[in-house]
């Protein structure tokens, strides 16, 4: 299963889901081969590691995001994850334009996987303060633990694929 994780730059809240679904996968579906990613839409910070803001509020749980670099989402993206999962539906919207029809059934809103928060959408922290960090993190826990829950119980499956002619 290879799962994409998409916000607006790929500074802030994509990059958290990768690294803590990452580890929280890892801890609580070791028997899974998955392959975790994020990206932006926009191509504002392409490059540039996670906000410090991010990274220190996520080291502050025990999550390493030094490594992570921003990216934009490629139209290959469509092809090669298996699910794509927004922040916002801003995002989700934008992801709808680009992807080829054959990929519309892989996105969707990460915070699906936890109906529990009462928010279906995990906000920009970029112009908010330090607890906006601590809050997203929160959102992004649920959710992971969510996720992990759907996919232990085989509720998340990968989209059937079109062999490619030629």
């Amino acid at each position: 299963m290879r799962i994409l994780f998409v916000c607006l730059g790929n500074i802030c809240r994509s990059p958290t889901a990768e690294g803590v679904f990452r580890a929280i996968s890892a801890r609580e579906l070791p028997e899974l081969t998955l392959t975790v990613d994020s990206a932006g839409t926009a191509g504002y910070h392409v490059g540039e590691p996670p906000d410090r803001r991010t990274r220190e509020a996520a080291a502050r749980r025990g999550y390493d995001l030094s490594s992570l670099r921003a990216r934009v989402v490629e139209p290959r993206d469509f092809e090669t994850f298996d699910l794509i999962l927004a922040m916002d539906r801003q995002n989700l919207r934008t992801l709808e334009r680009r992807a080829p029809t054959a990929a519309q059934d892989r996105l969707g809103l990460f915070l699906e996987y936890a109906p529990e928060v009462g928010t279906r959408e995990v906000p920009d922290p970029y112009y908010g303060g330090g607890n906006g960090f601590e809050y997203v993190l929160d959102l992004i826990e649920a959710a992971s633990r969510g996720l992990c829950e759907a996919l232990r119980a085989g509720a998340v499956r990968p989209p059937a694929r079109i062999p490619r002619a030629g």
